[in-house]
């Protein structure tokens, strides 16, 4: 049984009003609520994401979309990228995948209302009684540990919308001309060209797997390592 120390979502509008809701008379893009789920394609990042709990590695396959989503500020119109949906892609059997489904539906509905990155915060700070939850490794390649397998996820959900230009490297949204000027770039540009901010360098060509993640090791201080996982051979 999970134990959760802090509320998974809090759905309240006070939650926006936390620096990511739009500002009095104006119509923000960053806080524009939007009803529902819009019909036809979005575009979408699908994840991947590896981690290891007391029972062993444990993979799921996360499903992020976005949107442009325009508004008015000081007068001026503005279009921004937003995350409005995440996605649990079914048929992944285990016992965490009831929970984790019932997450991205929460965290949608947040996404829509406007604060996904005040969501995601909190579930960052979710606990159990599992001990903790290795996924990810820090800017020197150590492992990182998060209190519960709910704040895994979170985390890889961060990573996602860090490396898609939407929050900064705190979990914070960018500023709004960064977001609106990112956007246009991308607009602008062929997909495959369009730069993703705050990017991580992909593991060099030819190099050999990680035999306990499959990512790629890189030499590292003259030793073969993995960032993903903190693998080392040394």
């Amino acid at each position: 049984m999970h134990r959760i120390d802090q509320p998974i979502i809090a759905f309240r509008r006070s939650d926006a009003a936390a620096g990511e809701s739009a500002p009095a008379g104006d119509d923000n893009p960053l806080g524009k609520r939007i009803p529902s789920r819009p019909e036809g394609e979005l575009e979408s990042v699908t994840e991947k994401v590896r981690y290891w709990t007391q029972e062993g590695p444990q993979t799921v396959y996360l499903v992020v979309s976005f949107m442009a989503v325009s508004g008015t500020v000081g007068g001026e119109r503005v279009t921004i990228e937003r995350p409005i949906e995440f996605f649990l892609p079914t048929g992944q059997h285990s016992e965490s995948y009831q929970w984790i489904s019932a997450t991205m539906r929460s965290l949608s509905l947040a996404a829509r209302g406007g604060y996904a990155a005040r969501a995601l915060r909190d579930l960052r700070k979710v606990t159990w009684d599992r001990g903790p939850v290795r996924s990810g490794t820090s800017d020197y390649g150590k492992p990182l540990y998060h209190p519960s397998e709910v704040a895994a996820i979170a985390f890889a959900l961060q990573n996602i919308l860090q490396r898609r230009g939407f929050l900064d490297p705190d979990g914070h949204p960018r500023p709004l001309r960064d977001l609106a000027a990112y956007h246009d770039k991308a607009r602008n540009t062929r997909p495959a060209d369009v730069p993703i901010l705050d990017s991580p360098q992909s593991g060099p060509m030819g190099s050999s797997l990680c035999p306990q993640c499959d990512g790629h090791l890189e030499i590292i201080d003259g030793c073969p390592t993995c960032r993903d996982c903190g693998y080392s051979k040394c």
